[in-house]
Formats: C-alpha cells, sequence, structure tokens
C-alpha cells in the first residue's frame, strides 16, 4: 500500500489469474493509526487478494491532494476519519468519481461528503454545508446536522431496497452496521436529492436513512455505517468486495 510520494507497487496475487488487472484505488482520507478503520485498511486489501483474487493498488491521499487529478485511477474510497483537513478536496474527489464514472465507494464521513457534494454540484444547493465543518449554518443550508443521539460505536441493522446495487452485493434486503459518527443527513433535503438521482437504499429500524447510491453510475455506493469494521477483518464486507470487484472490472477498460 502506497502513499502518493512512494513509487513502489505491490507484489501482484498469484491467485489473480492472467485475465485479471491490477487495479489502482485511491484512498481519500487523512491516515491516521488512531483512526480503527484506516487500521483495517492493510488486512482487508490482503483478504481480497488471497480470498477474492482482487489485487488493489492503493494510494493513501490526504485530503489537501485529493483535489488532483484522479482520472487515472480505477475506483475512489472516501474513508472515515472527519472533520478531514480539506473539504474541498473530498468534494472534487468525489466529483470526480461521480461525473468521470470511476467506481467510488464513501463510508461514515465519505457517505456524509457524497451526499453534500451531490448537493452542491447536482442539486443548485451552492450554499448547502455540513454542521461539522461550518458551525452555525442556518436550517436551510445544513445538509448533514448532528444527530440527536450520537452512533459512536453503535452497532444495530439496516434494512437495504430490494433490487438495488447494495442488495444485489449483500445478497440479502437486511445487513448488520457499525457506527462511528455524530452526523447525518437532514431530512429536510432528502426530497430534492431524491428527486435528482440520487437513491436511499437503505435506512435503520426508525426509517432513517444509511445508505446512497446512483443507480445510472457504473458503482457509486456510499453508507454511513463502517463496513470496513464488519467481523476481523479476515474477508472483506461485501460492499467493499463489490468496489474491488468494479475497480478490477474498470481496469480492464484502460
Amino acid at each position: 500500500m502506497n502513499d502518493t510520494t512512494s513509487p513502489a507497487h505491490p507484489a501482484r496475487s498469484p491467485h489473480a489469474g492472467p485475465t485479471a488487472p491490477l487495479a489502482r484505488i485511491a484512498l481519500i482520507g487523512d491516515r491516521s493509526e488512531a483512526v480503527r478503520s484506516h487500521a483495517r485498511i492493510p488486512t482487508l486489501l490482503d483478504a481480497l487478494r488471497v480470498r477474492d483474487g482482487l489485487d488493489l493498488d492503493a494510494y493513501w491521499i490526504p485530503t489537501e491532494e485529493a483535489d488532483e487529478d484522479l482520472t487515472g485511477f480505477d475506483a475512489i474510497w472516501v474513508l472515515p476519519g472527519s472533520p478531514y483537513r480539506s473539504e474541498a478536496g473530498v468534494l472534487s474527489a468525489i466529483r470526480s468519481a461521480r461525473e468521470s464514472g470511476i467506481p467510488f465507494l464513501g463510508t461514515c464521513g465519505g457517505f456524509q461528503h457524497a451526499l453534500l457534494e451531490f448537493a452542491r454540484n447536482v442539486c443548485g444547493l451552492a450554499h448547502a454545508g455540513h454542521a461539522e465543518n461550518t458551525p452555525g449554518l442556518a436550517d436551510e443550508d445544513a445538509l448533514v446536522v448532528p444527530l440527536a443521539c450520537s452512533l459512536v460505536g453503535h452497532e444495530g441493522t439496516v434494512d437495504v431496497t430490494p433490487g438495488s446495487r447494495a442488495a444485489s452485493l449483500l445478497g440479502a434486503e437486511r445487513t448488520r452496521a457499525r457506527y462511528h459518527c455524530n452526523y447525518a443527513p437532514n431530512p429536510r433535503h432528502l426530497d430534492l436529492l431524491r428527486a435528482h438521482g440520487l437513491a436511499f437504499t437503505g435506512t435503520d429500524p426508525a426509517g432513517e436513512v444509511r445508505l446512497a447510491e446512483l443507480p445510472d453510475h457504473p458503482f457509486f455506493l456510499a453508507t454511513l455505517f463502517q463496513p470496513e469494521l464488519d467481523g476481523d477483518g479476515t474477508r472483506a464486507h461485501p460492499l467493499i468486495t463489490g468496489l474491488a470487484t468494479a475497480a478490477v472490472d474498470h481496469a480492464r477498460t484502460r
């Protein structure tokens, strides 16, 4: 796994076979061993290579550098760890994935910022903001707001819309979810996002949105929960495996 300053590439897995290309994935986030999901990434990449035959050449990209050209990557994953050092960098990376058809996954803060990017650049909410990044936002501009009850350390279930990409990847219409967040979408804006094509395909038992996807995109998923924390890390969550598979498919087109 590389930082953007490293020219090294990991060895190709013998499990991948001659027809499976090495796919390049940009991991967007301010890398910290104190963030549990960040510490899980090397184990998950190994599991994808060994168990699934999916080789990902992973590059960590700090959020201050995420506004650079990412079109050479086969997938973009915006990881937890907000508040990010550069909101603008994160939003630029998400926009690049959305507009260029690059497979995308956003988890926790990545989910929140995927909605923020869509609101600003697709729905025309130019002043939409995230309350963690901009305290004191007016309600009409607050797209992401504090939760009434923190989800830090919370585990629960998410009901998934039948026929959605997420349901197809999970092979089920319900999944366990682990959270580590204090912010979620403002319900007053959800209908506008839906009207412009964003599908909310997962909710908690109270009906609160926990998963979003773009049906017309090759692969665009975002979850408020953190699938990277599922299990013991020796097998990737189906949504992460889905991203890796989409990345390899994308690499075949390059």
